[in-house]
């Protein structure tokens, strides 16, 4: 036994050896500045919650993600049905969790809802528009109420949740006009430095085209921004897009030049330029400085990343008071999750920021 198991043992800590000795794979960087980045494996963030590590734990047995790009693929009607089903039992839970009053109306002749906390409570002086996400195509029946229900409730306010016009029924610049309508309404009772505006996702990315476009029209701006999951420059621009469709998966890689890719937004932005000052804001400096207090939220996983730190730096070099959350090991929305402690501590920013800045 003894002479079968001393040859085995060297050759054991031969094959170490050796192995020990491979150079291990490094990044390979191109004459046009491309790098090629070798495969490694990602583990879960030390810093994350027991509750987060959890979820990333079941990521494996949660099906589809809530914005994969197959929807991309569906009708913009199929999309809406299919994403409402997914979400619901999200919606109930926040329902049940954060008691509120949501009533369905019409705010400057465009569709919204109103949600209070329940019995009526909300300050009477400040309110918040939400604008929801959904690519610019759907999710008004559940992210206008993940979204809205947990500010409504945890920060006492009242908040307009709309339902702007979106793809591929209309194009841009419609969502703009329709929450430029809303709040042209609210400004009959409120004062700009009574109102705020927030959302997630492509509510995000609103929110901050909203800051560039109101001024272009004439109109003040409201006390404060919510940017969250976004920022003022399009999507996929930056190293996030590509790092996060590597280790999150929701969302495909930016087409290389001569490429196409899903339009997720179903041709809401055809024959726009994406670079111009509502759509991509932090590129022009002036236009940045006109921006009111701003807060912006993203994950060090998320595809919108960059957008988010971007925007976050530019508004800071334009004198714009900006603060900056970047979520540990956080991807796309995660404020969308309510079970996370991450999420319910960016809830407490987001409300903070509001009620000091809406006067």
């Amino acid at each position: 036994m003894r002479r079968l198991i001393l040859p085995l043992l060297a050759a054991t800590m031969l094959a170490t050896a050796l192995h020990a000795d491979e150079p291990k794979p490094r990044p390979v960087f191109t004459e046009d500045g491309t790098v090629k980045v070798p495969a490694f494996e990602l583990p879960p963030s030390t810093l994350l919650s027991p509750e987060a590590l959890a979820q990333q734990k079941a990521r494996a047995k949660m099906g589809l993600p809530v914005m994969d790009t197959s929807r991309a693929e569906m009708s913009a009607a199929d999309s809406r049905k299919a994403l409402a089903r997914y979400l619901q039992p999200q919606v109930d839970r926040y329902l049940k969790h954060y008691p509120v009053d949501v009533s369905e109306t019409t705010v400057g002749g465009v569709p919204a809802r109103i949600i209070t906390p329940k019995g009526g409570k909300a300050d009477p002086r400040r309110v918040l528009i939400n604008l929801h996400g959904g690519a610019f195509t759907t999710c008004w029946e559940s992210c206008s109420l993940i979204e809205s229900v947990p500010i409504a409730a945890t920060g006492n306010y009242k908040v307009v949740s709309v339902n702007y016009r979106m793809g591929p029924e209309a194009k841009h610049p419609a969502a703009l006009e329709d929450v430029e309508k809303v709040y042209r309404e609210l400004l009959k009772s409120h004062k700009p430095s009574q109102i705020g505006v927030y959302g997630c996702s492509a509510g995000g990315a609103l929110t901050a085209q909203l800051g560039a476009w109101l001024p272009k029209r004439g109109l003040p701006q409201p006390a404060a921004l919510g940017i969250f999951g976004a920022g003022a420059l399009r999507f996929g621009a930056g190293d996030s897009a590509w790092i996060a469709s590597a280790i999150d998966g929701s969302f495909p890689a930016p087409a290389k030049s001569g490429e196409s890719a899903p339009d997720m937004t179903k041709g809401y932005f055809d024959g726009a330029d994406m670079s111009d000052e509502v759509l991509s804001a932090a590129l022009h400096p002036a236009v940045m400085a006109k921006y009111p207090p701003s807060l912006v939220i993203t994950g060090t996983r998320a595809m919108d990343m960059t957008p988010a730190i971007f925007t976050n730096s530019k508004l800071l070099e334009a004198g714009v008071r900006s603060t900056l959350i970047v979520g540990e090991g956080m991807g796309h929305c995660y404020i969308y999750s309510e079970d996370l402690p991450e999420a319910r501590a960016a809830w407490k920013v987001i409300v903070r920021h509001f009620r000091e800045n809406l006067k």
